[in-house]
């Protein structure tokens, strides 16, 4: 069941302590004033499924979920030490909505509802900002900067045994939850995890040593692991066939579905085997891809389950006046993203789109010279501005509208070292495409709101 608000936060207890600590500091009373819209909950409610919103289990305030989020991405916390550092704060408590006499929320919840939600939710909460600043101040996108950045991931190299690891104890998890399913003696999907956990850790110590046969043993090694996660993938299969032949009568879908992830999951597991057989013979020179992901999913079209990912991320930052030194709000908002790196014309679409979508036409924009000028000119030609400033190139104009455009182009890169700073845009913690994007989404939202209270004082 969905709940924008909580209980009461005030109690008698708040009538025993000091003035100075009930009222909350500068700017968490800033951003408090400005997250007490509650049109801001607007898209969560949206989002979430029409027959969960009056049933089940309650979940947490939403209220507070947001203001925890808007903290961690402040402060750069993880979630147990957001929950533990809110918990010990009388002022971060008042400010997330949660009076003394209640618990912090468990990080699991916090966590979960993340993932829940999604980047396109965060999205809309982003829009929603800026269009509460189109409407409460004389906010007016005028001129609009473009540039890219990369949101670096943690990396996780693949190796030939580490593979055969994880391979292996998927297929014996996904073995034993498809045993439960069946009646009588079914085929066993041995558990040869810690097995293979030994040869990964010996192959770690041999390739700490100095000597020249070290290649030789770490050969040795993957083939070793090659053959017992072939071991695993028979049984796999032998389980697979035995499950297709029982499915009958009441449950027989459900075995069917089982049977076929399994096999699925066996089909990427063989993959990893003959690679590692291929590798022993010579006959290829090169790591597998990361064909079991974190869950034991089957491969993404990218191949990228266990790679790291370099995200170019497209940022338009709008201001409200002309001049490079005025106090108007300078907002920002996540253009187009995707994965690796391409070329800056690749992502500018999906940012023009979402300068559409924001109802912003600017008159100026001003762009690095990684941009074409024909492909940039025709992509912002349903924006309709009266200039395109790219850096670099030879522009019409007076010299000094060219200079003035130049200095406002350059401030993106300080506003993007200040998202990277103190935003945590350096680096993704979210693992995935979709826990990059929003991890990204929650570090502009809380930008944007610490710059709108700040313009609302």
């Amino acid at each position: 069941m969905l709940r924008l608000a909580g209980d009461q936060v005030e109690s008698l207890l708040d009538e025993l302590l000091p003035v100075e600590v009930r009222e909350l500091p500068a700017e968490l009373a800033m951003l408090d004033r400005l997250l007490a819209d509650p049109r801001l909950l607007a898209p969560i409610t949206q989002a979430w499924e029409r027959s969960a919103r009056g049933h089940g289990r309650p979940t947490i305030p939403m209220g507070s979920f947001m203001r925890l989020m808007v903290i961690k991405q402040r402060t750069g916390w993880g979630y147990q030490t957001l929950v533990r550092e809110v918990s010990d704060s009388l002022h971060l408590r008042r400010f997330c909505l949660l009076p003394l006499t209640q618990r912090v929320p468990e990080e699991s919840t916090v966590r979960k509802l993340v993932r829940r939600l999604g980047p396109e939710t965060v999205n809309e909460l982003t829009r929603v900002v800026i269009g509460k600043a189109q409407r409460e101040t004389r906010f007016r996108a005028r001129a609009v900067r473009i540039d890219a950045t990369v949101v670096e991931a943690d990396i996780r190299y693949p190796t030939d045994a580490g593979l055969a690891l994880q391979g292996a104890r998927v297929l014996a998890r996904e073995g034993r939850r498809l045993c439960g399913r069946l009646r009588g003696q079914t085929q066993r999907v041995v558990d040869r995890s810690r097995q293979l956990g030994r040869t990964v850790r010996a192959t770690s110590r041999t390739l700490a040593r100095r000597t020249g046969q070290r290649r030789d043993e770490v050969m040795e090694l993957n083939t070793k692991a090659g053959r017992t996660l072939t071991r695993s993938i028979g049984e796999a299969r032998a389980l697979a066939t035995q499950a297709r032949a029982s499915a009958r009568g009441r449950g027989a879908q459900a075995k069917l579905r089982a049977a076929r992830r399994l096999e699925e999951l066996a089909d990427g597991c063989q993959r990893i085997a003959t690679q590692i057989q291929q590798r022993s013979r010579g006959e290829a020179d090169r790591r597998p891809a990361g064909v079991v992901g974190r869950s034991g999913c089957p491969p993404d079209p990218q191949g990228q389950a266990r790679q790291a990912q370099r995200v170019r991320l497209c940022r338009p930052a709008g201001r409200g006046h002309r001049q490079h030194r005025s106090r108007r709000p300078r907002l920002s908002a996540a253009g187009g993203q995707r994965t690796g790196n391409p070329g800056e014309n690749r992502l500018l679409p999906q940012t023009a789109a979402e300068l559409d979508r924001l109802g912003l036409q600017p008159r100026e924009v001003a762009l690095d010279g990684g941009f074409a000028p024909r492909p940039t000119t025709q992509t912002l030609a349903g924006l309709a501005p009266a200039r395109i400033f790219i850096s670099g190139r030879a522009e019409p104009g007076s010299r000094r509208t060219r200079r003035r455009l130049a200095r406002y182009r350059t401030g993106c890169e300080g506003r993007i070292s200040h998202l990277k700073r103190g935003y945590g845009l350096r680096r993704s913690r979210l693992r995935g495409d979709q826990g990059q994007r929003i991890w990204t989404g929650w570090a502009v939202l809380a930008y944007n709101l610490d710059t709108l209270a700040i313009q609302t004082a």
